[in-house]
């Protein structure tokens, strides 16, 4: 992978150093070992800062410094560095995420019962998608019109709560997608009611148990937008509806 020194830079910022020490480290790379006067020569950086940079890098444990005059400095090996950077790195995302652990409120508190979320971008509300089939424990309907909304983990996320026991539907008018069921013990495959016009900015249905639902459209440029709720009032009132309609729908025309 080619990188420019800029980019170089910026990276080492996401890592947690300012811009004149990643720009000190990197110099004493080029130049193996150095002086201040050394660093100022190649590095961007005023020789008056050389000295509190690399005291910093010291500290950090990325360059060693050897009590000469001048003094001069070397930095530590890149894999010594990239070690102590990726140490550093974990030991402030534990420590971060730890905090958040002890703080957060249950999502499952009652404050949030009646909370209706979105979820914007295809790779999220696959994630939100499979949270919601894995949560099934008696039911689940999946329905599409799109082939490429049945991935393979949501396949194997199908396949194995029907292997547990839940009762899955799944419903589509495209024939390729009831096709790819049909194989699956425990899945039942249906089409919808044809007098129900094929909206081409719908994207996905999801009803899990009783209580769990997510309804997702797709915009003119493929951008999909879900909007899903779990455990409420809100998705129990949504799914009733469906149902209800269905049930009229059936009556009428039998």
């Amino acid at each position: 992978m080619s990188v420019d020194e800029t980019e170089a830079i910026d990276a080492f910022e996401r890592l947690g150093l300012t811009s004149y020490e990643a720009k000190v480290f990197i110099a004493l790379h080029q130049l193996g070992s150095g002086t201040a006067r050394d660093v100022d020569r190649v590095a961007d950086v005023p020789r008056s800062q050389v000295y509190s940079v690399a005291e910093s890098l010291e500290e950090r444990g990325l360059l060693e410094v050897q009590q000469s005059s001048p003094i001069r400095y070397r930095p530590v090996s890149l894999e010594e560095a990239e070690r102590t950077l990726q140490n550093r790195f974990e030991q402030e995302r534990e420590r971060a995420f730890a905090y958040v652990d002890e703080v957060k409120q249950d999502s499952t508190g009652e404050e949030t019962q009646e909370d209706i979320w979105t979820v914007r971008g295809r790779d999220r509300v696959d994630d939100r998608v499979l949270d919601l089939l894995s949560r099934a424990e008696e039911r689940i309907v999946f329905g599409t019109r799109l082939p490429e909304f049945i991935t393979e983990p949501v396949e194997r996320a199908l396949e194995s709560q029907a292997a547990e026991g839940v009762s899955v539907l799944v419903v589509s008018r495209v024939e390729s997608i009831r096709t790819q069921f049909e194989h699956l013990e425990g899945v039942t495959v249906d089409s919808p009611p044809q007098s129900r016009t094929s909206d081409q900015r719908s994207g996905r249905i999801i009803v899990v148990d009783d209580d769990t639902i997510l309804l997702s459209v797709v915009d003119d440029d493929g951008c999909e937008t879900a909007i899903w709720s779990a455990g409420s009032l809100f998705a129990s009132v949504l799914v009733q509806l469906i149902e209800a309609s269905e049930e009229v729908h059936e009556s009428s025309s039998g």
